[in-house]
């Protein structure tokens, strides 16, 4: 076979239903809308059930690389542990049930640590609602919760609705709001230890601002112009 085939992937690319609002439509594209008028072609839906997420849940990078080429849909692990939590799995999770049974057998706190907002790219505030859940079920009463606001996968002023979104579960159920850190500290990819070592200092040797809520703290941060992402480990 002569001819050549390329597989290019263009990030951020796609084909949005409002003309007015596409940025990509209203571009001057010439080599790429040749493209369309030469050569067969459709187009592919990048969210939702479609690519193994739930339905009306965004795409992202990951979930368009994992179905690519793969001939079916690739559930993704937002899903996978949708079904878990939903049919009972999770609370059956030998893992998981280890785990509670050493913290409540040996009187330990157990710390839950992670990405607190609704994005289902890291995680999604639903599962640590199920967690929590499952500790009140297996009667643990020293649950800490370290939020780490999101402000990428959703809005970057966000970050306050979903810790009160938190606060009114746990009113419910078992765990506490230990410390809040913003994810350019706490989830740097950059290799920049002087961003991760605030997190790390604040987790493990209680280092770094203090406050009487992560409301207050967040809403502080808030109205200093400060965007989710960016709070910094309290």
């Amino acid at each position: 076979m002569n001819k050549k085939i390329i597989l290019v992937i263009m990030d951020g690319w796609g084909l949005g239903k409002i003309t007015s609002a596409d940025a990509i439509q209203q571009a001057n594209v010439p080599f790429v809308s040749s493209l369309y008028k030469q050569y067969p072609n459709t187009t592919l839906i990048t969210c939702g059930e479609e690519v193994g997420l739930p339905d009306g849940q965004m795409g992202n990078s990951e979930v368009g690389h994992l179905n690519l080429g793969a001939g079916r849909i690739v559930y993704q692990e937002l899903q996978r542990i949708n079904v878990a939590v939903k049919t009972g799995e999770l609370a059956n999770n030998s893992t998981f049930l280890s785990a509670l049974s050493y913290a409540k057998n040996n009187k330990k706190a157990l710390h839950l640590i992670g990405l607190v907002s609704d994005g289902g790219v890291h995680s999604h505030i639903n599962h640590l609602k199920a967690i929590c859940d499952l500790c009140q079920n297996h009667d643990l009463s020293k649950v800490f919760i370290h939020v780490f606001t999101d402000g990428r996968d959703t809005d970057p002023k966000s970050g306050l609705g979903f810790v009160k979104e938190l606060e009114t579960h746990l009113q419910h159920t078992v765990g506490k709001i230990a410390s809040v850190s913003g994810r350019y500290y706490a989830m740097d990819r950059d290799k920049r230890w002087e961003r991760v070592k605030l997190t790390y200092d604040c987790l493990v040797h209680a280092k770094g601002p203090r406050t009487t809520s992560a409301v207050h703290a967040i809403d502080q941060a808030l109205s200093n112009g400060t965007t989710a992402g960016l709070f910094l480990p309290t």
